[in-house]
């Protein structure tokens, strides 16, 4: 197996543009879509990353538009099963017993959020996002030239059992509350209908039809940055490493010592955005679900749509002409090695669902997918300094929803209405 090549380096920042309009802090598929956004609203835009275009989790995700997937994973019951967690390193939901002291306090935030009423609320404000970002992808896809790149053959999510099947059902159910359209199936013959070459072992599934997939989520990436260059937007590589409010400006400290000057900063800065909301005295809980996958080349099964196994936490999605297997949460925070057994499990697991996929010459990936323990992205200025708009945590619902936080934080830069109510997004609702 080999490493998912890394995206090429962007040009360095010049002495000559270190004050800008509007600056947008990280080159993942949120930022981009930001940066795309305020430069078609007619400001001057500065987006940078210290890498480059989705260099992190934008770069190698499911490429999975998962407009009803509107459930918390903070959901009543859930921490009863941290004990299975500490115990199964490589299971769907995995917490390295090392980290466990530091994941304390998001853990705790993470179980009120899994209260009743919470995940009530916490349901809701995920269905008005997903409202807002269904036909907002479309716009975002129409604009960058890249609606070609969209596959709406919906998502099967597939069951090895009755019981495994009857557990789900109310999780459906809310979603059905909401509005949100799927066709159960029974069978080898109906669920060869949706996907050939399943194992008998199968024996349920659910069709979601609203489910989309994207042909490769760093290409859409890279056509957004296109569209965001050709349309006059800048795109540079710099390390800002704190954000300093002044009279008419905000200051982002470089890591060379530099200071650039901006009128306006969003920080979509995927899982690395709440050290920059420290050096604002503000703590944001963000950590990160760490997630891993093995991409096979062509010809490596004849995948009709996104296949989801929602028992082992991972889905099969078809990527460029070859197949992606991955998902899973691993919390182990941002400095911790990967653990590439992850991915080699998710890729046996697909094998013995799919039988005759074909397993050699994959490449592995670890992406960092930031989260906030209701599972609601922050979205909204920051307290120190309405001129900052924090646009970051959206789990493993980024790609998802970044055309909707993009017109959100549009709306806020014109001085408009946000198009839905951001009280549920408020960055300062956990102090």
């Amino acid at each position: 197996m080999t490493a998912l090549a890394q995206p090429p380096a962007l040009p360095p920042l010049t002495p000559a543009e270190l004050q800008a309009d509007r600056v947008v802090i990280g080159a993942g598929i949120v930022g981009l879509s930001c940066a795309f956004a305020l430069r078609r609203q007619g400001h001057a835009v500065l987006l940078l990353d210290r890498q480059g275009v989705a260099a992190e989790a934008s770069r190698g995700n499911a490429g999975a538009y998962a407009f009803s997937d509107v459930l918390p994973m903070a959901s009543p019951g859930i921490l009863a099963q941290v004990p299975r967690w500490l115990l199964d390193p490589l299971g769907p939901l995995a917490l390295r017993p090392a980290y466990l002291w530091t994941l304390l306090p998001w853990l705790l935030r993470f179980w009120r959020a899994s209260r009743p009423a919470a995940f009530a609320a916490s349901i809701q404000a995920q269905v008005a996002l997903m409202q807002l970002a269904a036909p907002a992808t479309l716009r975002l896809l129409q604009a960058a030239g890249a609606a070609d790149m969209l596959r709406t053959g919906g998502n099967l999510h597939l069951y090895e059992s009755e019981a495994e099947w009857q557990a789900a059902l109310p999780a459906w159910q809310l979603r059905a509350e909401h509005g949100i359209a799927f066709e159960h199936a029974h069978g080898a013959a109906a669920l060869a209908a949706w996907q050939p070459g399943l194992s008998p072992a199968l024996v349920a599934a659910t069709f979601v039809p609203g489910w989309h997939t994207i042909t490769d989520p760093l290409q859409l990436c890279q056509a957004v940055a296109a569209a965001f260059e050709a349309a006059g937007g800048r795109l540079r590589q710099a390390t800002v490493q704190a954000l300093q409010p002044r009279p008419g400006h905000v200051a982002l400290v470089l890591d060379d010592g530099r200071q650039l000057q901006a009128q306006g900063v969003v920080v979509a800065a995927g899982a690395w955005s709440h050290r920059l909301a420290q050096t604002l005295g503000e703590r944001i809980p963000l950590e990160t679900e760490r997630g891993y996958n093995t991409t096979l080349p062509a010809g490596a099964f004849d995948l009709q749509r996104q296949l989801s196994f929602p028992g082992h936490g991972f889905v099969v999605t078809p990527i460029a002409g070859g197949v992606r297997v991955g998902g899973a949460v691993e919390l182990a925070g941002l400095r911790a090695p990967p653990d590439y057994r992850r991915a080699d499990v998710l890729l046996a697991k697909a094998r013995r669902f799919l039988p005759g996929l074909k397993t050699e010459g994959g490449t592995r990936w670890m992406g960092f997918r930031p989260s906030l323990p209701d599972s609601l992205p922050a979205i909204g200025p920051a307290r120190a300094d309405a001129r900052i708009t924090y646009a970051f945590g959206h789990g493993h619902l980024g790609l998802t929803q970044s055309a909707a936080t993009a017109e959100i934080v549009a709306a806020l830069a014109a001085g408009h209405p946000a198009p839905l109510d951001l009280r549920p997004f408020n960055p300062a609702r956990f102090t």
